[in-house]
């Protein structure tokens, strides 16, 4: 109550709850929503005269965690963060138990000071740096032990069944899961096996084993992917879906034959992202109030651009999510189907069967739908066929490899399609990228100067004092791992058809004179939108300068 934390009409109810049941106070106040656990930590702390430390922004060293072994650690709620005047600090649920201090002493063989945090908090952390790293390491040695490189086929076969390799694969695939990686690389070197995982869009190398067990760990995956494990000279894809931590993931495999061996990239693919909402990707609501307006037509096209990678097919699968009702036959097809959804017809292309995009695109035109989404436009017939079908009363929903927006039309019209039934039937182009999102925990506000602000492209003029935008730098912490980012989210500029861009289209004039149409018209271009995230906190000037040209 001196805190200001709880009301007196709050904590006499929660004392009656305690003489009713019998349950902590604390944690009384905590399910009832009227205090976080670190508040309630944080008081018992200043009560006692102990200091609290919220450990999500407390920087850790890794080097001491190690002193006590994960089942002290489990045991007491304690473990080591660094050093204060040469005495072990360590975070502690419980700071009165002092078995727990004596044993962590006597352990160490150093002086301790504690600390107070949530043990919430103090589990996440015990998991994090006990968990995988050291399993995966003392897995790989074993099966570096038990294997040399092995070479035949009926070895290999042995190999991939064995426990270790098994083990290793499956703790790796968890350990890329639960550090929210989109990408495993396998990657064979010289002299070891290099593992990397993509978080946020970043590479980062997270582990080298030793070279024996690589051939166990390619063809183990290969086995899962139900590839050729006997073809090794030819790229060959294929896909594992598998239960991680009681979710459904599905891992698109693809191999390369380099000069090492052959390199294993696997694509995470997270059921629960085929699920998000169109305002869950980072439209802003004028934006999506644009996109909005195309979508909902019944007929037309709509084509999302981007690079590979930029969340192209996450906006459509949105979009379809939406689209998607009893009354609507939605068919798609696609190359490879990433998600499965529900209720949707969802056709995957085999160029060697003879089913291609234009093909199948052909037949699908012939099962009655009312929605069709073609996974990629990549020459002038499937181009064709989807702007027809547009024509004929359908809503084709594609993707396109283009930098903006207004370089989308004339895309279409260098691949052979004629600049009127561009006019005719596209409708609208998002162009978007995908940004790193800020840290929550240890982003740092600063005020940006003039220069600054014109050198980002920022509308300087248009400001006043009271407008000058707060921005935000990365700083890194133990939440994000130490890069100053968690998550990402879309930037985006979405193109609506006019009759002036129509005109422009047909006279055949260049992308820059279609963009400036566009942006009078009321377009917020991709560099605008990512400014306008970067004034509301949610990323960094720099981060939007990484994604926008």
């Amino acid at each position: 109550m001196r805190e200001g934390l709880v009301t007196e009409a709050q904590l006499d109810a929660a004392v009656a709850e305690q003489t009713r049941t019998g349950k902590p106070l604390g944690r009384i106040l905590i399910e009832a929503g009227t205090v976080s656990e670190s508040d309630v930590v944080r008081t018992l702390a200043l009560q006692v005269g102990l200091e609290f430390l919220d450990l999500g922004e407390t920087s850790i060293d890794a080097s001491v965690v190690g002193l006590v072994s994960e089942t002290v650690a489990r045991r007491y709620q304690a473990i080591p963060i660094g050093w204060r005047d040469d005495r072990l600090v360590v975070a502690m649920a419980d700071p009165s138990n002092v078995f727990a201090l004596d044993d962590i002493r006597a352990v160490t063989g150093n002086e301790v000071v504690s600390v107070v945090a949530t043990p919430s908090q103090i589990a996440e952390t015990i998991e994090r740096f006990f968990r995988l790293d050291t399993e995966v390491d003392s897995v790989a040695q074993l099966a570096a032990d038990e294997f040399e490189e092995e070479d035949s086929i009926s070895a290999l076969s042995a190999v991939v069944e064995d426990a270790p390799i098994v083990k290793f694969v499956n703790l790796l695939i968890a350990q890329a899961v639960g550090d929210r990686a989109s990408d495993i690389h396998v990657e064979p070197a010289e002299n070891d096996l290099r593992i990397r995982f993509r978080i946020d869009g970043v590479l980062h190398e997270v582990m080298r084993s030793p070279r024996s067990i690589q051939a166990g760990v390619i063809s183990r995956l290969k086995v899962m992917a139900d590839i050729n494990i006997a073809e090794r000279r030819v790229p060959q894809d294929g896909r594992i879906s598998m239960k991680v931590a009681g979710r459904g993931i599905d891992l698109r495999v693809a191999t390369l034959p380099t000069v090492y061996g052959e390199k294993v990239v696997m694509r995470i693919l997270d059921k629960s992202q085929a699920l998000l909402r169109l305002e869950e990707l980072g439209f802003l609501p004028d934006q999506l109030e644009r996109f909005a307006h195309a979508y909902r037509k019944p007929y037309g096209t709509i084509l999302v651009t981007g690079p590979t990678g930029s969340g192209k097919s996450t906006t459509l699968y949105a979009t379809l999510n939406i689209l998607n009702e009893p009354s609507r036959n939605i068919i798609t097809v696609e190359d490879p189907v990433e998600y499965r959804l529900p209720g949707i017809n969802q056709v995957q292309i085999h160029p060697k069967a003879g089913l291609t995009f234009s093909s199948a695109l052909r037949s699908i035109l012939r099962s009655d739908p009312d929605v069709v989404l073609v996974g990629e436009i990549r020459d002038r017939e499937t181009a064709v066929i989807g702007v027809e079908a547009a024509l004929t009363g359908h809503l084709v929903l594609s993707t396109l490899h283009t930098n903006d927006s207004a370089s989308t039309p004339m895309r279409l019209v260098e691949m052979g399609v004629e600049p009127f039934l561009v006019t005719s039937a596209l409708d609208a182009v998002v162009a978007q990228r995908l940004a790193r999102k800020l840290c929550d925990k240890c982003r740092e506000p600063y005020q940006p100067t003039e220069a600054e602000l014109a050198e980002a492209g920022w509308p300087v003029a248009e400001l006043s004092g009271s407008d000058w935008p707060t921005l935000h730098r990365p700083v890194g912490c133990q939440a994000c791992g130490r890069t100053g980012y968690r998550g990402r989210f879309g930037v985006h500029e979405v193109l609506l058809m006019s009759e002036e861009i129509e005109r422009a289209i047909i006279e055949r004039r260049s992308s820059e004179d279609i963009a400036k149409i566009a942006v009078m018209q009321g377009m917020t271009t991709l560099r605008l939108d990512g400014l306008r995230k970067a004034a509301e906190g949610l990323t960094s000037l720099e981060e939007i300068f990484r994604v926008v040209a």
